[in-house]
């Protein structure tokens, strides 16, 4: 048994009992670079460990900042954004959406916020956006399979994770993007609101 006053006796007898051909300090200086070799690779690893919490810290604050800070939405044409039926569909949207069940608040958009558009999320859900007065998408032809809700014609077109949903019967088009997985609930209400705020007008005029 060793105690803190023979630590050198120990490395005496390591020395001795290791390699008694070869000079004793060249044998102590190995001991002492495997000891410092050993520490270097705890520290190397503990460094690891750390920047990897970090790494997963940051990516945490930045999905929450996706989440709850202001949405960027990019531009799109929307010629009839500022139209009388366009501020008319934008007064008579609700505060909160419901979805699955929840509420979801209204979101805020980064300046500069497009025009006719709306969103909401918070940090448990992904965007819902809802815009007015685009122009009509290159999938709108007279072969198009269109959707009835509550009386309101809707158009879908899938992109990547989300899905839109574009009203075509109506004096200006009316797109709800939702992520996958929300249901119709926001499709139903909002068809509700168009049905009560705009007149219907052919697909085709």
């Amino acid at each position: 048994m060793t105690t803190p006053g023979n630590g050198r006796a120990v490395v005496d007898d390591v020395v001795h009992q290791s390699a008694p051909g070869l000079p004793r300090p060249v044998l102590i200086m190995a001991i002492t670079l495997g000891a410092l070799l050993a520490l270097a690779v705890a520290g190397i690893g503990a460094y690891g460990w750390y920047g990897d919490h970090q790494a997963q810290k940051a990516a945490v604050e930045a999905e929450a900042a996706r989440r709850s800070g202001p949405l960027p939405l990019a531009p799109v044409p929307a010629p009839k954004a500022s139209s009388q039926e366009c501020a008319a569909v934008l007064a008579a949207l609700p505060s909160e959406l419901a979805v699955g069940g929840e509420l979801v608040p209204r979101r805020a958009l980064a300046e500069p916020a497009a025009a006719g558009a709306v969103a909401w999320g918070d940090a448990k859900h992904d965007p819902l956006t809802v815009r007015c007065g685009i122009d009509a998408p290159a999938e709108l032809t007279p072969t198009a399979q269109l959707v009835d809700v509550s009386g309101v014609s809707w158009l879908e077109i899938n992109q990547g994770g989300d899905t839109s949903w574009l009203a075509v019967d109506r004096p200006v088009y009316v797109a709800l993007t939702a992520p996958e997985g929300t249901g119709t609930g926001p499709l139903q209400d909002l068809s509700n609101i168009l049905r009560s705020t705009l007149p219907t007008r052919p697909v085709f005029p």
